[in-house]
C-alpha cells in the first residue's frame, strides 16, 4: 500500500513553525505579517477559496488586508488598489484572486504588483528569479509539492521525473524547482505522443494537466511517487484529481489524495511567501527557508 502524501497534516505542521515564526519575531518587528488578498466580483468558487485564506491567516498570525471591490469595479480602480497595497508598509505579501470578472484583462494588473510582495510567486521577475536560482517568492502550488516530497524523504537527485502539464501557474515552475532539485525533468502535455510510454519512465510523477481521471494504472510504474495536483467535482458529487487514485494507489510507493494532498499546501506556502517578505523587510533572520526550493 503506497504512502499517503498527506498535505493537511503537513500543513498543519508548518502552520505551528509559522506561528512560532510570528512570535518571536512580533516585537523586533513592531508589527504582524500583513496579507492583502485582492478579489473582484462574486466567483462563489473564489469566495470560498479567499475566505480559506483568511481563516489560514486567522491561525497563525498574519493580519488580513485584503479587499473586495464589486465586479463592475474599473480597471484603472483595481490598478489603484494595487498601487496602494504595494506602498502600504503594513503589507508584506499581495495576490490579485483569479479569474476576473469579464472585461478585467489579468495581465496589467499582476504585472503591477511589487515583485517583494509577490505572495503567489508569479510575477515574471520572481518567475526569472526561479529559473535563474536566486532567491525570492516560489509559485505556491509546486512549492508546496516540493515540500510534500521533501516530508516524505523523497529525494529528487538522480530521479526521473514526469510533469504533466506546463502552465505557468504549475507545471513550468514545477519543472524548474524539479530540475533544481538535480532531477531529470520532462514535460508532457496535450500533444505528447504515447503519453503512457513516457510517464512509465518516471520515478516522481507530478500530474497537473487539468483533465479528471486522465491517469490511471497504465501510465504509472511500479514504484513511482505520484502527485496529484487536479482538483475537479464530480457530476455525481465529491472531489477527484487528475489521477485515478483508485487505480494507481496499489501501484505508487506514494500518492497524494484529492482532496487532501496538494491543496493545503498551495495555502500554506501562501502564508510562507508573506511570512519570509515581512522578514526580510523587518531585518529578521528567517527560519523557514528550508520550505523555499
Amino acid at each position: 500500500m503506497a504512502t499517503l502524501l498527506d498535505g493537511r497534516l503537513l500543513a498543519a505542521r508548518i502552520e505551528t513553525r509559522l506561528a512560532e515564526a510570528i512570535g518571536a519575531g512580533l516585537a523586533q518587528a513592531g508589527r504582524p505579517p500583513g496579507l492583502a488578498v485582492l478579489r473582484v466580483g462574486d466567483d462563489p468558487a473564489s469566495g470560498v477559496y479567499v475566505a480559506n485564506k483568511e481563516k489560514a491567516c486567522s491561525r497563525v498570525g498574519i493580519t488580513n488586508l485584503g479587499a473586495h471591490l464589486a465586479a463592475d469595479t474599473p480597471a484603472a480602480e483595481v490598478l489603484a488598489t494595487i498601487e496602494r497595497l504595494n506602498a502600504d508598509p503594513a503589507v508584506d505579501g499581495i495576490l490579485l484572486q483569479l479569474p476576473l470578472p469579464a472585461g478585467l484583462d489579468e495581465g496589467p494588473l499582476l504585472a503591477a504588483i511589487d515583485p517583494a510582495k509577490d505572495a503567489d510567486g508569479l510575477h515574471t521577475l520572481n518567475l526569472g528569479r526561479l529559473l535563474k536560482g536566486e532567491p525570492g517568492p516560489r509559485s505556491c502550488t509546486p512549492a508546496g509539492v516540493m515540500a510534500l516530497l521533501a516530508a516524505a524523504g523523497v529525494e529528487p537527485a538522480g530521479k526521473r521525473a514526469v510533469v504533466v502539464g506546463r502552465s505557468i501557474l504549475v507545471g513550468q515552475p514545477m519543472a524548474l524547482m524539479l530540475q533544481a532539485a538535480n532531477a531529470t525533468v520532462t514535460v508532457a502535455h496535450s500533444r505528447t505522443g504515447d503519453l503512457a510510454a513516457l510517464t512509465r519512465q518516471a520515478d516522481v510523477l507530478v500530474v497537473a494537466a487539468g483533465r479528471p481521471g486522465m491517469i490511471g494504472a497504465e501510465h504509472v510504474q511500479p514504484g513511482a511517487v505520484v502527485v496529484d495536483v487536479g482538483i475537479h467535482r464530480r457530476p455525481e458529487g465529491g472531489l477527484c484529481g487528475d489521477v485515478r487514485f483508485d487505480e494507481v494507489e496499489p501501484i505508487a510507493s506514494a500518492i497524494s489524495p484529492v482532496p487532501g494532498g496538494v491543496g493545503p499546501m498551495t495555502v500554506t506556502m501562501l502564508l510562507v511567501n508573506t511570512v519570509t517578505g515581512w522578514c526580510g523587510r523587518c531585518g529578521l533572520t528567517n527560519p523557514l527557508t528550508d520550505l523555499l526550493p
